[in-house]
């Protein structure tokens, strides 16, 4: 009954306020009011009612910090990030050593993109915070951002062995060591932690992701194991090793963790996604549509879990029913070319040649330099009987991808279905001097023993320079 009065209080106190607002007939509130005022629009993501409402309070109480720091949050929620840092450096010398206003300057030239001042403002704040892992790790974002990656991967570490459970430190440490290739390295770092507390779950369970990333895939298994013996309710533990697991090709025991995931967390799109992933790659094409369907009947946006569910209908040879799939993964990530290239493929499968065509273009618009758009876009031209425009189109992309082998001979292999044979033997030479090894290529063009007796020849003079 008091939280439904509180709450039927806070209304009526928003509703006068937009009255008073509509009529510029606005009383003078308390800073209390025109806080709840403010958090009420918060709470309803309403960010441009929250920041007039805040800009209200600062003009009748502007010596309050608490309503100047509420402005300053607002503000920046509203990505109005110079007039955010104006108010800050006002703030500043009224208040030397606040934390909090510390804290907003650098996260504030973060979102700017000003890394040099906001690195400079939490190397400030650092000794008067009472969070310094979320200091050191701050710092170590913004090092990242300009590729200062030695430097952040210390403030990493710092943040860790202040606070083993910053899952954010321990993120981005083993992100920003793999980006410099040294993951390794973090093994004897995490160890260092088991070490003096063997009943570290985070410890063992970030060992485990380190593990995964460098394909050490059982021992990846046994730090997780180690993490969710410590703590048996460790879902994201029993989750990663599902993933390890699927990894490995031991799909059963994937399937099986995946569903110790839903048993301590509920069910979520995630798990059902993995879980289809898991009987896919069994074969078992019903079992993974089924659970991809439900990955996005939770979440309607995941787009992956709609286009994993068309590839499984397309191993059920259902192609139409593919491309209503495919077209809704489509629709959520319009630019992925993956996804225009297995509907190119599913298209011209199901016989509508031009639409295949239309979706190879847009596969090569996105992706120019993956050598199989261009390779299977010419080879539906080949296929019709048009080996001209196949060969224009490869010598297309050839000029995104002039080394590319594979381009090459298939160049030489139109070339000789056309009878330009001079330019045909040329190409092929130049394919045998990139990659001699994948000559084999062409004989799939040509079953004729006479045509394949002529390239027998003129590779083995090649072969015998």
């Amino acid at each position: 009954m008091a939280e439904s009065k509180k709450r039927r209080e806070k209304n009526e106190l928003v509703l006068r306020f937009e009255e008073q607002l509509k009529n510029n007939e606005l009383e003078f509130y308390q800073e209390e009011s025109l806080i709840n005022i403010v958090e009420h629009y918060l709470d309803n993501a309403d960010t441009m009612k929250a920041l007039k409402a805040a800009e209200v309070a600062h003009d009748q109480h502007p010596y309050s910090l608490d309503i100047s720091l509420l402005l300053v949050n607002t503000l920046m929620d509203n990505n109005q990030l110079d007039a955010s840092i104006d108010l800050l450096n006002t703030l500043e010398p009224l208040y030397p050593g606040d934390e909090e206003i510390a804290d907003l300057i650098g996260s504030c030239y973060s979102m700017m993109g000003e890394y040099e001042q906001a690195i400079e403002a939490y190397e400030k704040l650092l000794p008067i915070s009472n969070r310094k892992d979320e200091v050191h790790y701050n710092l170590g974002v913004a090092l990242q951002n300009i590729d200062q990656l030695d430097e952040a991967i210390e403030h990493f570490k710092r943040a860790i062995e202040i606070n083993i459970n910053n899952e954010d430190a321990l993120y981005e440490l083993a992100y920003t060591l793999d980006l410099t290739g040294e993951l390794d390295k973090s093994i004897s770092f995490y160890n260092q932690f088991i070490d003096a507390d063997p009943y570290s779950q985070s410890a063992w369970y970030n060992l485990g992701i380190v593990y995964n990333k460098l394909g050490r895939y059982q021992d990846a298994i046994d730090a997780y194991e180690y993490a969710t013996i410590i703590n048996p309710e460790f879902s994201s533990a029993y989750f990663n090793m599902g993933n390890t697991y699927i990894s490995m090709k031991e799909y059963t025991k994937a399937l099986e963790v995946f569903r110790k995931t839903q048993e301590l967390e509920g069910v979520s799109p995630e798990t059902y996604f993995n879980i289809g992933v898991a009987y896919e790659k069994m074969d078992q094409y019903e079992l993974g549509l089924k659970y991809f369907q439900k990955a996005a009947k939770l979440d309607n946006f995941y787009h992956e879990a709609w286009f994993r569910g068309g590839k499984c209908l397309v191993e059920l040879e259902k192609g139409y029913q593919a491309l209503h799939f495919f077209n809704k993964a489509l629709k959520i990530d319009q630019n992925n070319a993956q996804y225009w290239k297995v509907i190119a493929e599913t298209e011209y499968m199901v016989g509508n040649v031009v639409s295949s065509l239309d979706a190879w273009e847009e596969a090569a618009r996105l992706k120019p330099h993956n050598p199989f758009i261009w390779l299977d876009w010419s080879m539906i031209y080949y296929e019709q009987g048009d080996t001209n425009k196949a060969l224009s189109l490869l010598l297309e992309g050839l000029e995104e991808l002039p080394d590319n082998a594979d381009m090459i001979y298939r160049c030489s292999a139109y070339l000789l279905d056309i009878g330009d044979y001079k330019e045909a033997f040329n190409y092929l030479e130049n394919g045998l001097i990139l990659d001699f090894e994948k000559h084999v290529v062409l004989f799939d063009f040509f079953p004729d023993l006479e045509m394949q007796k002529a390239l027998y020849k003129i590779i083995n003079q090649y072969r015998n320079k």
